[in-house]
């Protein structure tokens, strides 16, 4: 028989707050676009480089 204390779980991760990032607004507009007006939202899920 086995006497020692049983193994404690540990304690679960504190769950983060999600931050969303603002929409780009200014005066410049989107570039290399085609003339489209795009919103992040339209990237969700790819890659998307920022040369500011």
């Amino acid at each position: 028989m086995n006497d020692a204390a049983p193994a404690q779980t540990p304690a679960p991760a504190p769950r983060r707050a999600r931050v969303r990032a603002p929409e780009l607004i200014g005066k410049g507009g989107w570039i290399n676009t085609g003339g489209k007006d795009l919103k992040l939202a339209d990237f969700r899920g790819r890659t998307l480089i920022l040369d500011f």
